[in-house]
């Protein structure tokens, strides 16, 4: 093809090179910030040479070109329109300004807890290996090396609040290491460990010995007390915590003279926030998220699956409107606390169900453009990326993206009915199957009914593919 040419039609199509903000690219798509939503002719863009599908997420214009071609028409894009190469990062953070109040809040959340699920992945694939092989062979938890491993498994989890607090730090723009020391101060071990401290509340007489350990502080000049517990099991104090932590940092740098800042900030800052984390942030913040947590443990608890069914139909739309990364704080939350996540598969069940409309419209159409999109952009779902399929085919004809919802809804459904869980959070589609040992089984179930019933319902409906 003529990547020459490709680059120019897109310019064209955007609204000319005056309209582009910053440009990127990634593996199969070209990535833009555009100044005027309103000047690009997404028809036009659709027919330019190359392009296999258009869609807008994030705040990015997103143009799909595949493997190899976009790298060319990039390199011709960056020479024609005089923009500045940006790598996906910064085109990001550029995107970022465009939204409002609430999805730059969400994208921060993502920002926070996207970094950490390498480490989260890892803990819960080695949890459920050891899990299955336990069950498969008793006899090996009197061996060294499995106890070992078993060891070290569920470090990510154990120290959770510190991996968050460095991440949060690092996207508030405060000082890593000072947010790890917040983090640390709020499971220190001379605080009685949050899971102990739920064993003794439900059985005192039984946990004698941590009720020893108890204490109670008498804080802000005798105004009230508070236990010394730590916060095991929390996400939502340690992010808040680490917020004001930073606020404060940065203020304390402009403040206090250049030669005392090295000593003053990190003293004040680390003084102040541990104090108000464990009398004002930490108690309130952890009523505030076990209310969440529990509200929506109910939700999908309801009988019959129907809160589980309502919250597949609507994750979709979530990721249509750019606010889906408030899931990693809730499943983080829920590993956390519960050691297992149930938003999961609820998650893969709709993103199985998309890749399965997109699935039919790719073996239905006679659209050789359409159908050399559609294919690559089902397999891409059934892996966990959904973006090809809802921009690209599903939401452009609509009828595929209501489909897709109602399978992801009853795929969702099954997974509360028959109590399906995962290890970890940030895995998906097929992949899941690594996180949902000793759950396989309900999980195949899962996104084989979320698969059958948003094909069937896709292959069932026509579409206008010229409208």
């Amino acid at each position: 093809m003529d990547y020459k040419n490709a680059a120019s039609g897109v310019i064209d199509a955007i609204g000319g090179k005056e309209n582009v903000v910053s440009a990127a690219h990634c593996a199969t798509r070209l990535r833009l910030v555009i100044a005027d939503d309103d000047k690009v002719d997404k028809k036009t863009l659709e027919n330019v040479e190359g392009v296999k599908g258009v869609f807008a997420a994030q705040g990015q214009l997103q143009i799909i070109f595949g493997t190899g071609t976009v790298n060319k028409v990039y390199d011709e894009f960056i020479t024609l329109s005089g923009v500045e190469a940006a790598s996906k990062a910064e085109v990001k953070e550029q995107a970022a300004k465009k939204g409002n109040p609430f999805q730059r809040a969400i994208k921060t959340l993502g920002d926070i807890f996207v970094p950490i699920i390498p480490a989260i992945v890892a803990s819960g694939l080695l949890m459920g290996l050891m899990s299955g092989f336990s069950a498969a062979f008793p006899s090996l938890a009197d061996n060294g090396t499995f106890q070992l491993i078993s060891l070290f498994a569920n470090a990510a989890f154990v120290f959770l609040p510190v991996l968050i607090a460095m991440s949060a730090a690092k996207t508030f723009g405060g000082n890593q290491y000072l947010g790890a020391v917040i983090g640390m101060i709020m499971i220190h071990t001379n605080l009685v460990n949050a899971w102990s401290y739920v064993s003794y509340l439900a059985d005192p007489a039984g946990n004698a010995a941590i009720g020893a350990q108890l204490k109670t502080y008498s804080v802000w000049f005798g105004l009230y007390s508070v236990n010394n517990v730590g916060y095991q099991g929390h996400v939502i104090p340690v992010v808040i915590s680490v917020w004001f932590m930073c606020f404060l940092e940065k203020k304390l740098h402009k403040v206090v003279p250049e030669m005392f800042d090295l000593f003053v900030t990190p003293l004040v800052t680390v003084l102040v926030t541990g104090y108000l984390t464990l009398t004002i942030i930490g108690p309130v913040f952890a009523t505030v998220e076990n209310g969440i947590l529990g509200f929506v443990t109910a939700l999908i608890a309801i009988p019959f699956g129907i809160g589980a069914f309502a919250m597949g139909a609507i994750y979709a739309p979530t990721v249509v409107l750019g606010i889906h990364h408030m899931y990693n704080a809730l499943e983080a939350g829920m590993i956390s606390s519960m050691g297992y996540d149930t938003w999961m598969p609820i998650a893969s069940a709709a993103n199985v169900a998309q890749g399965a409309a997109c699935l039919a419209v790719a073996l239905k159409t006679k659209n050789a453009k359409l159908k050399d999109m559609a294919l690559p952009a089902s397999l891409s779902a059934f892996l966990g990326i959904t973006e090809p399929s809802i921009f690209g085919v599903n939401l452009r004809f609509m009828k595929p993206f209501i489909a897709a919802c109602i399978g992801g809804a009853c795929g969702a459904c099954v997974s509360s009915i028959l109590k399906v869980s995962s290890n970890a959070y940030g895995i998906t589609g097929l992949f899941g199957f690594l996180t949902t040992i000793g759950h396989t089984g309900g999980y195949a179930i899962t996104i084989l009914v979320a698969f059958v019933v948003a094909f069937a319902i896709s292959w069932v409906l026509k579409i206008d593919e010229e409208a």
